[in-house]
């Protein structure tokens, strides 16, 4: 725990284990992509217990937590759920990608050959 009890978000991002680095935090915060009650926050912010942020880690992965302890130590995943309530909406899977392969769009006749000839 930092000793004025005041840790920046992109500190706390980092230590309970969103972002693989803190300077990958502090972009994605100046990016906009992290928000306290849908508003554009900078990096220095102090987080405060019960701040819930919204977190855009990619277009189809966006986070919503609530904090519940404060840290500056980054440890294992375990530790780091506990400082944090997870408020992310369950995706279904109808939701997720329809398909991860590709297919094809061009319908052809069966026997008809190569569409290049």
């Amino acid at each position: 725990m930092a000793k004025n009890s005041e840790i920046r978000i992109d500190t706390f991002l980092w230590a309970i284990r969103i972002f693989k680095s803190r300077t990958l935090a502090a972009e994605s915060i100046n990016g906009g992509k992290v928000k306290l009650n849908n508003d554009n926050i900078k990096a220095s912010r102090a987080v405060k217990i019960g701040d819930v942020y919204s977190i855009t880690i990619s277009p189809q992965n966006k986070k919503i937590i609530e904090v519940k302890l404060l840290t500056d130590k980054r440890g294992s995943s375990e530790i780091a759920k506990q400082h944090y309530i997870d408020h992310t909406p369950v995706i279904e899977k109808s939701e997720k990608a329809d398909r991860a392969f590709f297919t094809m769009n061009i319908k052809q006749d069966k026997g008809s050959g190569r569409p290049t000839k």
